[in-house]
């Protein structure tokens, strides 16, 4: 059943992607006519770092037109971008890698846009000071089977502690039940994504956040960086449109400047786009790992955190580590 399963999603797949071959890809751009770039994100994190962009463009101050999609789920997106109904999409970073795999490299990376945004939160107590202290300790969490889940793993293992026998993980289908079941326990420690994390510390007075697991995984310096989400472009767009995307990663990096240097105004632009309210917005923005990382830099950051993603289990990244040919590089 599982083969079964797996050969109708890459047939599904490959349909998705020659529908999206008659697309059109705003061919012309490149004499200096106005593209129109479709965009879509997550509600989160990964969309944070495009509000001035979009706000922006909705002044006609951007080079491009920017036509942006919201959802709460990569699921309700991802085959937008493969029919060729969004052009630049931000997803987690091994999703990106299965798309690549499933797609015959129909998908590419251009950026990395959100580092790490899991943290350790610990509520009536103050036991947790390092990885090691999540030895004995049990832990809520949501995101099995995804990035939270093999970030977790990770660094348990590289601190000395097995996730199977050394702790109890209860995993719950979203942030918002751990939440909940901090507030019917006395001692609770639990792995938090923003914003929720800076959401349950304004909850609870007693909550406090322990670790910030980017900050535990720069530590080991192991030549990768804990990556949350990337951008992903359709490469029969990028290809037609070499300029248009280049102005949209110029365009978005001076977004994500505007973001975490101007808080407070980010936060409204936070709160106008209906992906969190402006007060939470701006306690948890500085957490929230916002970058544009494009280039060399994308190519290694990302292409180590894949490699560990493929050691702990190879279909979580589509089989393997893709190959070079899933970054396009813009100097």
């Amino acid at each position: 059943m599982k083969r079964m399963a797996a050969l109708f999603l890459t047939m599904l797949i490959a349909v998705f992607v020659l529908a999206g071959c008659g697309q059109n890809t705003n061919g012309g751009a490149e004499n200096g006519e106005t593209a129109l770039v479709r965009l879509g994100g997550l509600k989160g994190p990964t969309s944070i770092g495009m509000v001035k962009l979009l706000d922006d463009a909705e002044q006609k101050l951007t080079k491009n037109e920017y036509a942006f999609t919201m959802a709460g789920s990569a699921d309700e997106l991802t085959p937008k971008l493969l029919k060729g109904e969004l052009d630049i999409l931000a997803v987690p970073a091994n999703l990106a890698s299965v798309l690549y795999h499933n797609s015959d490299g129909a998908v590419q990376v251009i950026a990395v846009n959100t580092l790490g945004v899991l943290d350790i939160v610990e509520k009536g107590g103050d036991t947790v000071e390092s990885i090691a202290d999540l030895k004995g300790q049990t832990i809520f969490a949501s995101g099995k089977g995804s990035t939270p889940e093999f970030a977790l793993t990770y660094l348990l293992k590289e601190n000395g502690i097995n996730a199977e026998k050394d702790v109890t993980i209860e995993w719950k289908n979203e942030p918002s039940e751990i939440v909940a079941q901090m507030a019917a326990t006395e001692h609770a420690v639990a792995m938090l994504p923003q914003p929720f994390a800076t959401v349950a510390q304004n909850q609870f007075d007693d909550l406090h956040m322990a670790l910030d697991m980017t900050e535990e995984w720069d530590s080991l310096q192991n030549g990768s960086r804990l990556i949350t989400a990337v951008l992903a472009v359709r490469t029969e767009f990028a290809e037609n449109n070499a300029e248009a995307v280049k102005q949209f990663l110029e365009e978005y990096k001076q977004s994500t400047d505007y973001v975490n240097s101007n808080l407070t105004e980010a936060a409204k632009l936070v709160e106008k786009y209906d992906i969190v309210k402006a007060a939470v917005a701006e306690q948890a923005i500085p957490f929230c790992n916002i970058v544009c990382m494009t280039g060399e830099e994308m190519q290694t950051a990302l292409g180590g955190y894949l490699e560990i993603l493929a050691e702990l289990d190879s279909k979580s990244v589509g089989g393997s580590v893709p190959d070079e040919q899933f970054y396009r590089i813009y100097e």
